[in-house]
C-alpha cells in the first residue's frame, strides 16, 4: 500500500518470476557478449601486450580480469537498474525492474551492493579458475574445493529463493531488500 495526501492507496504488484528474471539476463548477456567479443579483438589486434598482464602474477592477472570484465558489466547493472536509466536492457525487454518496498528505484550504493552480492559467485569462480589452470595435475588442495562448493551453494540458493519465496525474490535481493517487478 502506498499513502497519497493522507488517503491509501492499494498498488498491486507482481513479482518477475523466476524465468522472466531469466529472460531478462538472457537479454542482457546478448550485451555481455558483445562486450566481450569487443574486448577480445581489442586485446588480441589492438593492444596485443594487454595479454602480459595474464601471464605473469596470479593476483596481476585476477585483478586485470576483474578490472576488464567484472567491474564493466557490474557496472553496467548498477547504472542502467538505478533512478538514472531505470532498468537494463534485458529488464526493459522483459518488463520487468528492481525496485524498493515503495516501488521506487533503487538507490545506487544499493544496488551496488546488491550486485557485488549477485555476482559473487561469479567472481570466486574467477578467482578458482585462475589458481586452478596453475596446479598442474596434482590434487585440488582443499580451499579450493571448499570455494568451489561455496559457489555451487550460492548458485542454487539464488535460484532456489528466487524460485521459492513468495516475492521471488532471490538471496541478493532478500539481503538488499529489493524486488524485481513486472511494470504495468
Amino acid at each position: 500500500m502506498i499513502k497519497l495526501e493522507n488517503r491509501m492507496v492499494v498498488v498491486y504488484v507482481t513479482y518477475a518470476s523466476f524465468f522472466i528474471r531469466l529472460k531478462a539476463f538472457m537479454y542482457d548477456y546478448i550485451l555481455i557478449i558483445c562486450y566481450l567479443a569487443l574486448l577480445a579483438v581489442v586485446n588480441l589486434f589492438v593492444f596485443p601486450s594487454l595479454q602480459t598482464f595474464f601471464a605473469g602474477s596470479l593476483v596481476i592477472a585476477q585483478l586485470t580480469g576483474f578490472l576488464m570484465v567484472t567491474l564493466p558489466i557490474s557496472l553496467y547493472f548498477i547504472l542502467s537498474d538505478s533512478t538514472l536509466f531505470g532498468q537494463s536492457f534485458g529488464k526493459k525487454k522483459a518488463n520487468i525492474r528492481v525496485v524498493d518496498r515503495h516501488g521506487k528505484s533503487v538507490s545506487i550504493f544499493r544496488l551496488t551492493i546488491r550486485t557485488i552480492i549477485k555476482f559473487l559467485p561469479w567472481e570466486l569462480s574467477h578467482f578458482l579458475v585462475y589458481r586452478l589452470m596453475y596446479i598442474g595435475e596434482d590434487s585440488v588442495p582443499l580451499p579450493y574445493t571448499l570455494i568451489g562448493i561455496l559457489i555451487y551453494a550460492l548458485m542454487f540458493m539464488y535460484i532456489g529463493t528466487a524460485l521459492f519465496t513468495k516475492k521471488k525474490q532471490s538471496m541478493y535481493d532478500l539481503l538488499m531488500r529489493t524486488f524485481v517487478v513486472r511494470d504495468h
